[in-house]
């Protein structure tokens, strides 16, 4: 019986090995171990998605921590290892591109074990950050490339990956929210917040770039400010940035934007479903987005999903107060002209997960199949 190690270490992974093991135990004949890491790890919240997401709990917690970059991997690869040693897996399956990934990677390779990377191939092209090395590295060391979208095929092989070790399977996350948006819209998250019937617009922020200095924050709060006067600004915001705005005296910036507490998983779709345009900095929410044919703006230089910009509805948007108020004018002059549609990238259709199990089995490849 074919053994998978699962590895997760912060809550986007949960996302993305839920329609794995989901599809791995609907077709039965496979043993299925969950990992997590503990890479980042809040009691209330891990919880919260896990339970959301229908995820058992994990079958091996490292309980690793926050340190540095250097430090937290390094502890991830030495508790990783003697798990190995005891299971003896036939696969370790990684997932996006947080630390955990690299290091079980890396682990896994040391020992001859077969690893596969369930979305590959994704590139920000920009090397500052942490999450690009990640990706690259663990693509250069797995056996299998699993890519959410051809682009990502197309970054691996201009890397000198050969084609036999890449396969596109569409978007795991994709198939997490075509499940869940039923409970979504019943959990009327708009409603909760007094939102229900108004054009809103929802905020994450925690990237470094955007948090981490004074000026750029203070500049993206000044902006949200004055989207908040055109309508209600909802912003569940990370303990981080929460910590940011008040090391930072940034208070008054705040305006009329209104600062929730983290959402669980639904909840954040619940709401994201029916705003009128979102502005992150997330990866995770520029897909959501796309599916949702919701206006996305995304405060950053780049992106390592583009397939979200040339057929979905995302827009990369300078980290500044001018930026940012440009854009959403713009964005909202767009939607009311009803210029936004639900994208549909190849492979984006709930069925991702089934095609993650049938690729590490060696079975054919659905999608080339579709094309030929």
């Amino acid at each position: 019986m074919p053994k998978l190690l699962h590895v997760v270490g912060a809550r986007p992974n949960f996302m993305k090995v839920a329609p794995v093991l989901h599809a791995g135990r609907a077709r039965g004949g496979l043993e299925q171990i969950l990992l997590h890491t503990g890479q980042h790890y809040d009691v209330s919240m891990s919880d919260r998605f896990f339970h959301e997401l229908g995820l058992p709990e994990p079958d091996v917690n490292l309980g690793v921590g926050s340190d540095t970059h250097a430090i937290q991997t390094g502890k991830i690869l030495i508790n990783f290892d003697p798990v190995l040693e005891r299971l003896q897996p036939d696969w370790v399956v990684v997932y996006g591109d947080v630390n955990s990934t690299v290091a079980c990677a890396l682990a896994a390779v040391k020992r001859g074990i077969r690893v596969a990377h369930v979305e590959a191939g994704l590139r920000s092209f920009d090397r500052t950050m942490p999450e690009e090395i990640n990706r690259i590295v663990t693509d250069q060391l797995a056996d299998l490339c699993l890519t959410p979208s051809r682009d990502g095929n197309a970054n691996l092989a201009a890397e000198g990956i050969p084609a036999h070790r890449v396969r596109l399977v569409g978007n795991v996350m994709v198939d997490t929210l075509l499940r869940l948006r039923p409970a979504a819209r019943e959990r009327r998250m708009p409603h909760e917040t007094g939102v229900d019937g108004q054009a809103f617009a929802v905020v994450t922020l925690h990237r470094p770039s955007n948090v981490d200095s004074r000026e750029v924050l203070a500049e993206l709060l000044e902006g949200l400010a004055e989207v908040a006067r055109v309508m209600p600004v909802l912003f569940p915001i990370h303990p981080r940035t929460r910590q940011r705005i008040l090391d930072f005296g940034l208070e008054s910036l705040v305006g009329g934007v209104r600062l929730l507490a983290p959402l669980g998983y639904i909840e954040t779709v619940s709401l994201v479903d029916q705003a009128a345009v979102v502005l992150t900095d997330s990866g995770g929410l520029q897909e959501e987005t796309t599916m949702l044919g919701v206006p996305c703006l995304t405060l950053r230089p780049n992106t390592e999903r583009p397939v979200t910009i040339t057929e979905g509805t995302n827009r990369l948007i300078e980290s500044s107060r001018a930026a940012l108020v440009t854009a959403f004018r713009e964005v909202m002059a767009q939607r009311n002209d009803g210029g936004y549609r639900p994208g549909s990238p190849e492979g984006w259709d709930g069925r991702a997960g089934g095609r993650v199990v049938a690729a590490l089995l060696g079975e054919p490849d659905e999608l080339a199949s579709a094309r030929s």
